[in-house]
């Protein structure tokens, strides 16, 4: 948009004081002779001006059109150049630009210019000077840098690093494609990224796991542990399990401090790892080791067999007696070794993996999601609470129930199950999962054969029993019937999670991927519960877009062809995380518009709808502040689409053409050239959507100083200076 140049109202002020001036003036004198006539010649006079009066009205309009002429020339040749040169000269003062002012106006103001500039060569000379210093002292942090790069590249784990509010600080690249992975699943809008520096990482956990870890973290801390940690494991929207483990991120101490308040807790370190694999591949192993014991069984009977024919009476009674105690001795030592190793197996089964924290209705999902994936059953959830935590061992117990709703299926043909956990009553610290069906009725020595046969489901199988798993975590497992409801159900005891238990961190391993995205100054966080209105500028998040599209006219069938956005934290344009998505618009592009943008209709042919890319673009901008360079124009577009793509942009919106003139009320234009060229902002990329957007974010970034010192200071400061502009008024 081309911003309509505007005449300084003060000048508008002093026209209106001449013309005032001037019939006063008029007024007076004809006053001052009437009073000096007697009363003909004062007839006289009046009829004269009164048939005169046009010619003195139009002689006294041309007087006053060049009295305005004149201050107008006066104006903009003493008052304009000096009004335009504070504020070019404010951008020098308040923000890093350096660029020679232009010299305008009168001898007096162009003298004026060549000492700012002077000012401003020696301003820089001390700031380099400065930074040279500065670069000096920075080498050791450099140093700790490299040393915190080398160690996140010694990691396998997918390591991110937050504030106390889940705000981003820190991500590995293996965290990313982690994330990236867990994009695709069902449910997340366009596979857009789930992480980025800033963002929220309860977009990705639910803010009660990660609540639960942290306060366990705290109360071991207030206990003294040395190395307090927390762990849990949560389903994710494909099914997959991940294990977590949280270690706090602690305050730094005052060296040489002996006492004092308890360290405080600043942000945790959540690592990941995706176990859904790891229990792939124990059931597989499981299944060689099963098959493998099995097949030596059929082996031994084949050598007893064939010990019995050395009985022939044809064999000399010496040699078949020596043959035969050779083989009975390795029959026995082979058997003897087997059964070592099935009973050590059978162990190892049972103490595997640690009981870990989940929450209850994870477990629950996660069974349902097995059940019907290994059985012909299908599965509900029934009476679930919701706020209780297991301490449990996810792999086995899952499949304990897989087994048990199997044999359900095969033997008594139930073909639905469902599965209720609440907290035991009569037993303290324990919870109960039912497996509920509704069927024929089941005798006791059947549940009792079923709770000590090794369970298989379908192909896998396993040494370990129901009742090994159950005593792995320390409960019971029982069958009731409900005759009211003409139900039955098994019940497992589980424990459930203590606060108190102190988990051993686990160690760290070898990985290629290194820490290039990190901002440890996000720690500084203001109280998330504050109102956004109430937030400073500083402290905020945003999202800078612009938009490239067929036309000008949203409202009129044209449409959206390209999106970019970038992302600033902390006062920080984040250059890799990025947006920029060509868009298929499912029209015409007309020709007139392609010189602009360069979008042919061939580079959008086949790309994603506006239904698919918006959605993903809405997750990007998830928890932040849109930015956009003449946002009435980009908003119009977003909101015509709600509807269609289900995507409601309600983010709080700043509109850089309102805040420059918000600062540079005085300045000619206001278009985004303009403002970058004040600013000394290198232009690349013009009217393509993502160089429209990093322009507008280093302009943006420079307003915000500006701004301060004009006492604005937060989102809601921002957004009402800006509604009171002239360029406000502009809708589309």
């Amino acid at each position: 948009m081309s911003a309509q140049q505007k005449t300084d109202p003060r000048l508008w002020w002093l026209v209106g004081a001449a013309a005032l001036a001037s019939l006063v003036w008029l007024v007076v004198t004809f006053g001052l002779i009437g009073s000096a006539m007697d009363t003909q010649e004062r007839q006289a006079v009046l009829q004269t001006v009164g048939d005169r009066l046009g010619l003195i009205g139009l002689t006294w309009g041309a007087g006053m059109a060049v009295i305005g002429w004149g201050l107008k020339r006066w104006f903009d040749h003493w008052v304009t150049p000096s009004v335009q040169l504070a504020e070019e000269a404010q951008v020098l003062l308040r923000t890093d630009v350096v660029r020679e002012l232009k010299p305008k106006g009168n001898v007096e103001t162009r003298v004026l210019v060549g000492l700012m500039n002077q000012l401003v060569a020696q301003r820089e000379d001390l700031r380099r000077e400065m930074d040279a210093k500065v670069h000096d002292a920075a080498q050791g942090i450099e140093q700790e840098k490299s040393r915190l790069a080398a160690l996140m590249s010694e990691l396998t784990q997918s390591v991110v690093v937050c504030n106390l509010d889940g705000r981003v600080l820190l991500y590995n690249n293996r965290a990313r494609m982690q994330f990236r992975a867990l994009s695709q699943a069902p449910g997340v809008a366009g596979g857009a990224e789930l992480i980025g520096l800033g963002r929220s990482i309860y977009s990705v956990f639910e803010r009660k796991l990660v609540m639960h870890a942290l306060e366990n973290i705290q109360q071991r801390m207030q206990r003294g542990a040395a190395q307090p940690s927390a762990q849990f494991v949560t389903s994710t929207p494909a099914g997959q399990l991940l294990r977590v483990q949280m270690a706090p991120v602690r305050a730094a101490q005052v060296p040489g401090a002996t006492s004092g308040p308890p360290v405080e807790l600043t942000g945790f370190v959540l690592m990941l790892d995706n176990i859904t694999r790891d229990f792939e591949a124990e059931s597989a192993r499981d299944q060689v080791l099963h098959s493998l014991t099995e097949g030596s069984r059929a082996a031994l009977a084949n050598m007893q067999a064939a010990i019995d024919m050395l009985d022939y009476p044809d064999i000399e009674a010496p040699m078949r007696e020596r043959f035969m105690g050779v083989i009975r001795d390795e029959t026995r030592s082979l058997s003897q070794r087997i059964a070592r190793l099935e009973a050590g197996t059978a162990d190892s089964l049972k103490t595997r993996w640690p009981l870990e924290d989940m929450l209850g209705a994870d477990l629950v999902s996660a069974a349902q999601r097995r059940i019907e994936t290994m059985t012909p059953l299908k599965a509900s959830p029934l009476d679930v609470d919701a706020s209780l935590w297991l301490k449990v061992e996810s792999f086995s117990l899952l499949q304990a129930l897989t087994y048990l709703a199997g044999r359900l299926a095969d033997e008594f043909e139930v073909r639905y199950v469902q599965l209720r956990l609440e907290a035991a009553s009569g037993s303290a610290g324990k919870a109960q999962l039912d497996l509920i069906w509704a069927g024929q009725a089941m005798s006791t020595e059947t549940v009792m054969s079923w709770e000590m046969d090794a369970m298989k489901v379908g192909a896998e199988s396993t040494r370990l029993t129901v009742r090994d798993v159950v005593e792995r975590h320390g409960g019971a497992f029982w069958f009731e019937r409900e005759r009211t409801r003409h139900q039955a159900f098994f019940r497992i005891l589980l424990p459930l999670a203590s606060p108190q238990e102190q988990v051993d961190p686990s160690a760290f391993v070898h990985s290629e991927s290194r820490p290039e995205y990190y901002d440890f100054d996000l720690f500084k966080t203001t109280e998330q519960t504050r109102a956004l209105d109430d937030w400073r500028l500083s402290e905020l998040t945003y999202t800078v877009f612009d938009t490239e599209t067929t036309g000008l006219s949203p409202s009129q069938g044209d449409e959206i062809i390209q999106i970019g956005a970038a992302r600033i934290v902390n006062n920080k344009l984040l250059r890799q995380e990025c947006f920029e998505q060509l868009v298929d618009p499912q029209r015409s592009i007309p020709e007139a518009s392609i010189p602009i943008h360069g979008i042919r209709p061939e580079m959008v042919r086949g790309q994603p709808t506006i239904a698919q890319v918006l959605p993903a673009f809405h997750a990007f901008a998830q928890d932040t502040v849109l930015v956009a360079h003449n946002a009435a124009f980009d908003m119009r577009f977003l909101q015509l689409k709600e509807q269609q793509t289900g995507a409601v942009f309600d983010h709080p919106v700043l509109d850089t053409l309102l805040l420059s003139a918000v600062v540079h009320p005085n300045q000619d234009s206001h278009r985004l050239e303009a403002i970058a060229e004040r600013f000394n902002v290198t232009v690349i990329g013009r009217h393509t959507a993502l160089g429209d957007a990093m322009v507008t974010a280093e302009v943006f970034m420079k307003l915000i100083p500006l701004l301060a010192e004009k006492g604005i200071h937060t989102l809601g400061q921002a957004r009402e200076a800006a509604q009171k502009t002239y360029y406000a008024r502009i809708k589309y």
